[in-house]
């Protein structure tokens, strides 16, 4: 059963990002329980659901309390000999894509302010986990209405753009492992600036992919 309270539970796909060491972006070592919990004081005290690239998605920006450092870094001329590629995949289940990062041990990740955390509604991950059961049980969902589905560790108290292969993946639709969201060109072209300055930081040899 899924840590979960009142408005907010932990989804299964961000566990990853406790139990996972090769995740590629945003660790976290930190009480589940606790952090849920964490969410619903911040969202009691004010910490307003924002908008997000769909109608079921939402963001909660929030100080970051549970010390995660930045989840990726900009390229700079001194630390571009340093990025590696290599092809990986979120789950078994879905197409394995190319990726660039920077591993962790040669790098200087200093700590984030701000926490985005990430929601999806309840409706949307039951047809998510419908279109492809690897993802898990519907039934076994809380009935809290929002799910924690990723957390990402920033200076910007807003939204950043998702990487490109991301928004391509949710455009293939819910059986690939995307959230079936058709294509925006101005918002592919918008992350693709974005992510051609930065890349995501990883602490094993290859990224599980955000």
């Amino acid at each position: 059963m899924a840590i979960a309270g009142e408005t907010f539970f932990l989804d299964e796909f961000a566990v990853r990002q406790w139990d996972d060491p090769n995740y590629s972006g945003t660790r976290i070592s930190f009480s589940k329980t606790d952090f849920v919990e964490k969410i619903h004081e911040f969202h009691s005290k004010g910490a307003k659901l924002v908008d997000g690239y769909a109608p079921f998605c939402k963001h909660v920006f929030v100080p970051n309390f549970v010390g995660a450092r930045l989840g990726a870094l900009p390229i700079t001329d001194d630390n571009r000999h340093l990025l590696r590629c290599g092809y990986s995949r979120r789950r078994p289940e879905e197409l394995p894509v190319l990726t660039r990062w920077f591993p962790a041990e040669d790098v200087q990740v200093l700590e984030a302010k701000f926490l985005d955390v990430i929601l999806y509604s309840r409706e949307q991950l039951v047809q998510e986990y419908e279109a492809m059961p690897g993802k898990g049980d519907p039934a076994v969902l809380p009935p809290a209405p929002w799910g924690i589905i990723s957390i990402k560790a920033q200076d910007e108290d807003h939204e950043t753009p998702m990487q490109p292969i991301t928004i391509m993946r949710n455009a293939l639709g819910r059986d690939e492992g995307g959230s079936g969201v058709k294509l925006d060109k101005e918002a592919y072209e918008a992350s693709a600036a974005y992510w051609a300055e930065r890349a995501a930081v990883v602490a094993g040899k290859q990224p599980g992919g955000e």
